[in-house]
């Protein structure tokens, strides 16, 4: 028996009689924790509050009727020009091998909120989550290594964020002189080149 939820699905041309079944399975077990349901391109994407985030992980996780037991990846989406209220998105990629079967689970968050961490649940989860903190700057609760993974020690800002400039703040290059990495502002400069914009094919 499913209990009745204010839930809205959203589905395309790919969603199957299967799909279906594994929905309604997932409604009557998680109803109260589901926010949003869409399934486009064969692709099944859920929609939770941070605060059930991990709660709800936990049991896809351990449930004998979905084993998603492996984490396949953890990513953060800017969406500053579409959401004011809710700017980021953070997008758990969980995998179960025993049904062959992929879902994504969100949840939105603003610039001062915080996720989490997932790491008790999943050992792998540690890598991604300092990816996203290092990338998005959004910050996870509980994680025993917060660091920065891919840019370097002092590194100002979070570049994937939306409103991060392209060429950065600054560059480093090498200095033979002083032997050491020198960090600078960016000046960017381009002299001028005369373009032949003639075809050569025209005769």
């Amino acid at each position: 028996m499913i209990k009745s939820h204010s839930l809205i699905l959203q589905i395309d041309s790919t969603f199957t009689l299967e799909s279906y079944k594994f929905i309604l399975l997932l409604i009557s077990f998680f109803s109260s924790k589901l926010l949003f349901i869409k399934f486009l391109k064969t692709e099944l994407v859920l929609f939770v509050s941070r605060k059930d985030l991990f709660s709800f992980l936990l049991a896809l996780k351990s449930s004998q009727y979905t084993q998603y037991k492996f984490l396949v990846d953890i990513f953060g989406v800017d969406n500053i020009k579409y959401n004011k209220l809710w700017r980021f998105e953070v997008v758990y990629h969980l995998l179960s091998i025993c049904y062959t079967s992929r879902i994504f689970i969100k949840t939105n968050l603003n610039e001062f909120s915080f996720v989490e961490s997932t790491v008790p649940l999943f050992k792998g989860s540690s890598w991604y989550e300092r990816e996203v903190w290092d990338m998005f700057g959004i910050f996870f609760t509980g994680h025993n290594d917060l660091r920065r993974i891919l840019t370097d020690y002092g590194f100002n800002g979070y570049p994937l964020r939306k409103d991060y400039p392209l060429t950065g703040f600054y560059e480093l290059r090498y200095s033979d002189q002083r032997a050491t990495v020198l960090y600078e502002s960016i000046t960017l400069t381009q002299e001028y080149r005369y373009f032949n914009f003639l075809s050569p094919w025209n005769i």
